[in-house]
């Protein structure tokens, strides 16, 4: 096993199971990122402080990788923008449609053992999948 590759992402999937379970048991607020943009850009009572100040942290992350570590960064756009915005949409509609996002399900949900984030996070991967395919698909490769 090459542990160089492996502990990365373990310690990063440790460190957002911890901030997630952090928030929930202090806050009683779940961190799926869709309600708490959406609570941002709605101006949600009472709420505005921390959700700006979880998505600022969730920026400054990738701004401190882009410079500590920007070899782990695409140089370049991996697809058209226009396939970027058509997929960008998509997975916005895809998020209003399941009642929320991937970290919200996939990370909160499964862990609270919730049925419709299990279904939900399923569905989310099996989408994903059949995008890849039929993308790979139409652009020939």
């Amino acid at each position: 096993m090459d542990w160089q590759r492996i502990w990365p992402p373990l310690l990063g999937g440790l460190m957002i199971g911890a901030a997630s379970a952090s928030l929930l048991a202090l806050t009683a607020k779940t961190a799926g990122i869709s309600g708490i943009l959406e609570g941002i850009l709605t101006r949600e009572k009472g709420e505005l402080g921390w959700k700006a100040a979880f998505v600022l942290g969730l920026l400054a992350g990738g701004v401190g990788l882009a410079f500590l570590l920007p070899e782990n960064l695409a140089r370049e756009a991996l697809r058209p923008l226009p396939m970027m915005i058509v997929a960008g949409l998509l997975v916005g509609f895809g998020t209003r449609l399941g009642g929320g996002c991937t970290s919200g399900h996939g990370v909160c949900g499964i862990g609270r053992l919730s049925l419709r984030s299990i279904l939900g996070t399923v569905t989310f991967i099996a989408a994903g999948a059949l995008t890849v395919v039929v993308a790979r698909l139409v652009e020939g490769s």
